[in-house]
């Protein structure tokens, strides 16, 4: 019988209340962590969809589908793959995982695994079908020594995707060539596609999917070949592309991936322990000032003063005494004019070791937690941690605003080393929910990193029906219509997105992917001065 009572280990957020995302800590592994041998920054991302929405899920599974599943056995399948969970954020639609490398997203009907460094993800797939087989009741097949597990549950779709390694011969297991990780794949479903996408001598970005009600290999045979690669270099014609019925999934379905490099050296500050412990120093002694004001103003005097800092009791922010404040100019230990000289004040610890405390501090300070803001998204939880000596990882979940309908996420990394500086941010939150255009969301991410180059991919499942003429398909013309509505929200969304600030796009790609409309872009800095991207990886 399987425990799924919360780790003692684990500690609950003040903000834990019915009806909100709540967080737990995992202490035991995020007290040691340190970051001083990461070094490959863009992950391998993992998506496994098991129906077509959470509003779909066969009969058989359990109403909560892969929810229903206690996090220590995740924990055992991410051993696997070589990372360990710091934290989980709990929400009604889905489960947010923050790892040690990277991130791990739960949903009812799909898992979304995103690792970096050299963790093995891949090896960690057969027993996620496992897992959801036997835990989550999904429908499966029995052993299949192919398979590398006794029971595989049938997934509906599964894509894997990555940018070129800065470092593949570090890397381990199946993830020591794209062929290799083809053939991982191939091994275990059948009819599955691969791509490349960018140049081969450039910036380019892998992709492997599998089309919809996916099959499970069967037992190998000497005839079987390997899924061929294809390339991605120039947008596609109307002869190459493939009209299907659009996603069915509960919402728009829509993903977001920004893969920055090179990133400004002042921006990438925030992003180190010293300089976040500072800033955490600073609005701390600000907070103290303020508080020891209001005190004297309602009392006159005051001989004694909290050892930790007030917080804002749902978000668990520090507060700060003007949110445009410039809290780098007040960073020193000693407090100076803002205490009298026979003042004493302890400075809590966990604001320069803590790295859950120094990674809400730092998201408040670089802009992330604006992307989302809680003045839009009141119930939105960000679980961020700040790595020894230096790295970033966020997870966000984010409530619809306007009801409990749907709850959607954001990710971030960050490795801000200058020979291998790169951040990532993803997120599927919906552009119309947002009430934004997604160039808009770029930019404000761009700024808060400001890359000397950075690519953009863009999956889209949406529906065709509000630009289709429909007097042309009652003539006939059904295929050539919808060809033709998909070319106008191509051009609707690419001319808005080439245009960044402060960026000239150098490539575009754009391809139909079997429900999917796929936009892959890459630009550079206007004043970037940095010569050829760092490649790495260059083919297969």
């Amino acid at each position: 019988m399987v425990n799924t009572e919360i780790p003692k280990n684990y500690t609950a957020s003040p903000s834990s209340f019915s009806g909100t995302p709540h967080l737990t800590i995992n202490r035991d592994v995020a007290v040691d962590l340190d970051s001083s041998n990461a070094f490959e920054g863009p992950e391998k991302l993992l998506e496994v969809w098991f129906s077509a929405s959470s509003n779909s899920l066969p009969a058989a599974s359990a109403p909560a589908g892969l929810k229903v599943v206690p996090s220590e056995v995740w924990k055992d399948m991410l051993e696997l793959v070589n990372c360990k969970v710091l934290s989980i954020v709990e929400s009604e639609h889905v489960d947010a995982y923050l790892l040690s490398e990277s991130s791990m997203f739960v949903f009812p009907h799909k898992l979304i695994l995103k690792t970096c460094g050299t963790t093995t993800l891949l090896s960690g797939l057969p027993r996620i079908l496992e897992i959801a087989a036997l835990v989550a009741g999904f429908p499966h097949v029995l052993a299949n020594q192919t398979l590398g597990t006794g029971t595989a549950a049938k997934p509906y779709r599964v894509f894997y995707s990555r940018k070129n390694f800065l470092f593949p011969d570090r890397q381990r297991g199946p993830h020591r060539s794209w062929r290799d990780e083809v053939k991982s794949l191939d091994r275990l479903f059948l009819g599955g596609s691969a791509y490349m996408i960018g140049k081969m001598n450039g910036e380019h970005w892998y992709l492997y999917l599998t089309e919809p009600n996916t099959i499970l290999t069967p037992p190998a045979t000497p005839e079987r070949r390997e899924t061929e690669t294809k390339f991605m270099g120039l947008p596609v014609s109307n002869a190459t592309m493939k009209v299907f019925d659009p996603y069915d999934d509960d919402d728009q379905d829509e993903t977001l991936e920004l893969l920055m490099t090179d990133l400004e050296p002042e921006n990438a500050k925030n992003f180190y322990l010293d300089h976040a412990s500072a800033v955490a120093e600073g609005r701390y002694y600000q907070e103290a000032h303020k508080a020891r004001i209001d005190a004297e103003k309602h009392v006159g005097d005051i001989n004694s003063f909290p050892s930790k800092p007030t917080k804002i009791p749902d978000k668990g922010y520090l507060k700060t005494i003007d949110e445009n404040a410039d809290v780098f100019s007040n960073t020193s230990s000693d407090p100076g004019d803002l205490m009298s000289d026979d003042s004493e004040l302890e400075y809590p610890e966990e604001l320069t070791t803590e790295g859950h405390a120094l990674g809400t501090v730092v998201s408040e300070v670089c802009g992330l937690a604006d992307v989302y803001p809680t003045s839009k998204y009141p119930d939105a939880r960000v679980d961020a941690y700040l790595f020894t000596p230096c790295g970033f990882s966020a997870n966000g979940v984010i409530p619809a605003p306007n009801g409990p309908e749907a709850t959607h996420y954001f990710t971030v990394h960050v490795t801000p080393e200058p020979n291998c500086s790169y951040a990532s941010f993803e997120t599927n939150v919906p552009s119309k929910q947002t009430g934004r255009e997604t160039a808009d969301v770029i930019e404000q991410v761009v700024n808060i990193f400001k890359p000397g180059r950075f690519s953009v991919t863009l999956f889209e499942g949406k529906k065709l029906e509000d630009e289709m003429d429909h007097s042309a398909s009652e003539n006939g013309n059904e295929t050539a219509n919808k060809i033709k509505a998909l070319e106008k929200q191509v051009a609707r969304k690419g001319s808005r997105l080439d245009q960044i600030r402060g960026y000239r796009r150098v490539d575009r790609i754009v391809h139909d992917l079997q429900g999917y409309e796929l936009v892959f872009k890459y630009y550079e800095r206007y004043d970037w001065e940095g010569g050829a991207p760092r490649l790495g990886e260059v083919g297969f």
